[in-house]
């Protein structure tokens, strides 16, 4: 531990002072562990022959190229890093001075984002064409709203309540799933089931918080766990109902007060004397995510002022003492839980909705665990905090699929999506070492008496309740 605080103090020294011996042996010692967590991920490729038999196809030039740049990496870092650690604090002091006048009216960007949202899929539209904006509306702006919707839920639970859920999941899957089944089982259309998806979320939600009330931390999140995982095992196993593995299909797109996006007569686009395009479908389903959305963070911002709002934020900052004041720890809890699950259910709604088919496969752990790092690298209890680590972890993860000149350095069999939970990975701890509380870790007060001033991050819990 001595030895990396001495590297640590000669890293904010100047190039000049560097103990070069030390520094090369701590990139090197660095360049040995990358080494040992390449083997076996990185060093072989499997593949099945014709015999279906396994096949290990050896990556060594992959290897070393990673190790030259954990190795490079890190002896950069400790010639430079106190240089650029200092430079940084220094522009953003400027940055903070330069934008103070204009600080007053802040109000008007948030106009101006919101008209770029509003804008955004004719953007699309005008620069990319019509083939371009299919997947630059649909792959980029729903996908993300998607999981800005769901962060923005995750949030009232995990950043207000400061309760650890690692099943959020389980919810999103309820109003999936329950949107599925009305639909292709009753007739329901998609507007009645949008708000049923939410009230079936909510309940489920009560269900869990209720055997939950007396845990706490590391407790808490293990029961959340084991909630997200029963409700994907009996989605699996319940085949009468969920048809199992395979999945649930012809689910019916949303309609735009009766007109469906296709192209026959009775069609959106024949009713209002237009060409058909399946943009029509995807303009529309833009504009809908981003209204839940919207409705999401409105709901949360106004929720977080009312009294049930900062008893939350009581919770989360020492639940002891909330009870000493008065406060239902039982109500408070059940609330939170609920709320937040209604609006992963809203969310799972619109995502049954948009493709028309569900699976198991899409409410793995896997997707908690995405969008809690989405809550976590924002600033837990921060709304555009965590819309903008949604933007980068999700919209950076399909940028990935167009870094295809990739293939002409690493090989053709390169595929850089194939990356995207390492690069995760290193976001993350990249972010627990430089910002531990996220991107935005200030925070406004919940109630004013004479003048609104930012808390810091440091006065407010990291959430273990």
């Amino acid at each position: 531990m001595a030895q990396s605080e001495d590297i640590g103090g000669v890293a904010a020294e100047p190039s000049a002072s560097l103990d070069w011996p030390k520094a090369l042996r701590d990139a090197g010692l660095l360049a040995l562990f990358t080494l040992g967590l390449s083997f076996p991920i990185l060093a072989f490729r499997t593949r099945q022959d014709l015999t279906q038999g396994l096949v290990l196809d050896p990556r060594w030039g992959l290897v070393a190229t990673v190790v030259a740049i954990a190795f490079f990496a890190r002896l950069g870092w400790l010639v430079f890093g106190g240089a650029l650690t200092r430079g940084a604090a220094a522009g953003a002091a400027r940055v903070s001075r330069a934008l103070a006048p204009v600080k007053p009216y802040a109000w008007i960007f948030r106009y101006i984002v919101l008209a770029l949202l509003a804008a955004y899929p004719f953007l699309a539209v005008l620069f990319t064409g019509t083939g371009g904006a299919l997947k630059w509306i649909d792959n980029f702006g729903i996908q993300i709203l998607i999981y800005v919707m769901l962060g923005w839920g995750l949030n009232i639970v995990v950043g207000l309540a400061g309760l650890l859920d690692l099943g959020y999941v389980a919810f999103y899957a309820v109003g999936a799933y329950s949107t599925a089944l009305l639909s292709t089982h009753f007739g329901f259309s998609f507007w009645i089931c949008l708000p049923l998806a939410g009230i079936f979320a909510a309940f489920w939600g009560i269900m869990l918080g209720f055997p939950v009330l007396r845990l706490r931390g590391d407790y808490l999140a293990i029961v959340t766990l084991a909630f997200g995982e029963i409700i994907r095992l009996v989605i699996i196993n319940w085949v009468e109902l969920t048809n199992g593995a395979s999945g649930i299909s012809g689910i019916p797109r949303p309609t735009f007060f009766g007109l469906p996006f296709n192209a026959s007569d009775e069609g959106f686009a024949a009713f209002f004397g237009l060409q058909f395009t399946p943009l029509h479908r995807l303009f529309f389903l833009f504009y809908l995510i981003l209204a839940l959305a919207l409705l999401t963070n409105w709901v949360t911002v106004r929720l977080r002022r009312l009294p049930i709002g900062r008893a939350w934020e009581a919770l989360r900052e020492d639940e002891i003492a909330c009870r000493s004041l008065g406060i239902d720890t039982v109500i408070t809890k059940l609330t939170a839980f609920s709320i937040g699950a209604m609006f992963g259910g809203f969310a799972g709604a619109f995502f049954a909705a948009r493709l028309g088919f569900i699976s198991p496969k899409s409410f793995e752990f896997m997707e908690s665990a995405v969008i809690l790092s989405i809550v976590v690298l924002g600033g837990m209890g921060s709304q555009i905090g965590v819309a903008i680590a949604a933007i980068v972890m999700i919209g950076g993860t399909e940028l990935l699929r167009e870094l295809t000149w990739l293939k002409a350095v690493f090989g053709p069999s390169f595929d850089p999506t194939q990356y995207r939970m390492l690069l995760f990975g290193m976001a993350m701890v990249a972010m627990m070492v430089w910002r531990p509380r996220g991107l935005i870790s200030n925070r406004e007060p919940s109630i004013v008496l004479h003048e609104k001033r930012a808390i810091g991050g440091d006065m407010v819990k990291e959430g273990h309740g």
